[in-house]
């Protein structure tokens, strides 16, 4: 049950002797709506693990920077299919299944807009998106095999385009319009991403302490040595201006030698050939070399490159 208070009693008081979880889930029923008092609800669910909240048919997540335990499981998904909305406490799968269920019961596109500044939890938000639709719907192989390349899509994303940034070790740097494509049963036969403004001024100058794009440190450090050898990538992430000048190689909680391994299984899945993949890696190799070019100034107003040896490579 929702629980709208009369002014003259404090929501946060009420809220804890009703003990009921429910009892501030959605903010629209607050009889005192101010920032200060919404805040306040926010912060006493978010101390209570319960990091989501309505307000109407928004969801708000409140990014807790931690594993929650059982919130995101198998059993989770089996617990939320086919509820109504709020008959729930909130949660990013009840957003999935509503959206699901109408897009089928209305014969209406339908769409989810994820925003908030960096480090909420966008990424992370639209693949729970992904997981809750491929759990529920169909198993047949030609389903399977559109949701696998569905998943496996954001490995290559994220290497490509995340970085670790000052306020998030896995920041997305660009933005993404994802569509997903279902047959009359509520079933994925397809898909497409749109990208746009990516941060290209990230590539040549990352800030002191952030990283360059993902994609740069999986090979420098984790490629096999005969890849490193064949692109040219053996003295490591050390070695090139673009990756050094920040200083920063590693992250915090994030193993770039997995995240390598799932972004060449991705790859696979997602049905690139193997000459594919290898020439994707050779322009990352040139982009990185590149970066090492250095001019000086020659005789007259002419300039030349301070290492020749580097365009050998290029």
């Amino acid at each position: 049950p929702r629980v709208c208070l009369p002014p003259d009693i404090d929501f946060l008081v009420m809220a804890r002797k009703l003990g009921n979880r429910n009892a501030l889930d959605d903010l629209v029923m607050l009889d005192r709506i101010s920032e200060e008092n919404i805040v306040k609800c926010l912060q006493n669910r978010y101390s209570a693990d319960e990091i989501y909240t309505y307000i109407g048919p928004v969801l708000i997540a409140v990014n807790p920077f931690k594993r929650i335990q059982g919130c995101y499981t198998e059993g989770k998904i089996r617990e939320y299919r086919g509820k109504k909305f709020y008959e729930l406490p909130p949660h990013v799968f009840a957003l999935a299944d509503d959206t699901h269920t109408q897009m089928i019961n209305k014969r209406e596109n339908q769409c989810v807009i994820i925003s908030g500044e960096s480090g909420a939890g966008k990424t992370e938000t639209s693949k729970l998106i992904m997981k809750y639709i491929s759990a529920v719907s169909g198993h047949s192989k030609e389903v399977q095999e559109v949701k696998d390349k569905m998943l496996s899509s954001n490995p290559i994303l994220e290497a490509f385009g995340n970085a670790k940034t000052i306020m998030n070790n896995n920041s997305s740097r660009f933005g993404k319009y994802m569509e997903i494509l279902f047959d009359d049963g509520g079933d994925p036969v397809g898909g497409r991403v749109t990208n746009y403004l990516l941060e290209k001024a990230r590539l040549v100058f990352p800030g002191s302490g952030e990283r360059n794009f993902h994609i740069f440190y999986f090979l420098t450090k984790h490629a096999s040595p005969e890849e490193k050898e064949a692109y040219y990538l053996t003295d490591g992430p050390q070695s090139f201006w673009y990756l050094s000048q920040s200083g920063t190689y590693d992250v915090p909680g994030i193993d770039d030698g997995r995240e390598y391994k799932e972004m060449r299984e991705a790859f696979h899945t997602m049905g690139f050939s193997s000459d594919e993949v290898q020439d994707v890696f050779r322009t990352v190799s040139i982009v990185l070399w590149l970066g090492n070019v250095e001019f000086v100034a020659a005789a007259g107003e002419t300039s030349k490159v301070q290492d020749a040896q580097v365009l050998d490579v290029c």
